[in-house]
């Protein structure tokens, strides 16, 4: 199963409609997106708590990495530029933190809230290599900021 990004844009955002509190919004979208594609083994979110460190928040999948710093892995990257992180092939990012050993490759995507701060990072596992394409980054962008930039 290949993910539907306008029924899924169009699911999330019933949905969330209305809801503010971020914990809430955060396991929905995980929830949704995690079971919307064959591809996503491990979807969920890290919370920036501190400065320069992001704490795992709502996700689908196994167990992920608790805490992370803005300095290292691909989350941290992600977090740290405020750029999407497409990773066809984790082994050759360099410091990537291997959260999961089956994890082969990954997109994050940075999430801001309506005053441009990043709030979180968006991360998708996939067990498979190269499993992520530009189109899957950019639409999960306009999700992510349809839901917690307005």
């Amino acid at each position: 199963m290949i993910v539907d990004y306008d029924t899924l844009a169009k699911t999330i955002a019933a949905l969330t409609d209305g809801e503010s509190d971020q914990i809430a919004l955060m396991a929905t979208i995980s929830c949704e997106v995690h079971h919307s594609d064959d591809r996503f083994d491990w979807t969920g979110f890290y919370r920036v708590t501190e400065p320069e460190l992001l704490k795992i928040g709502p996700y689908q999948g196994g167990h992920g990495c608790l805490v992370i710093p803005f300095d290292r892995g691909v989350c941290g990257a992600a977090a740290r530029t405020g750029k999407v992180q497409l990773v066809a092939d984790v082994e050759a990012f360099p410091g990537h933190i291997a959260c999961a050993s089956s994890t082969r490759s990954e997109l994050v995507i940075p999430v801001q809230n309506s005053e441009g701060d990043i709030i979180a990072v968006f991360d998708i596992d996939s067990d498979q290599p190269d499993a992520f394409t530009e189109q899957d980054a950019r639409s999960l962008d306009l999700i992510l900021k349809d839901v917690f930039a307005r």
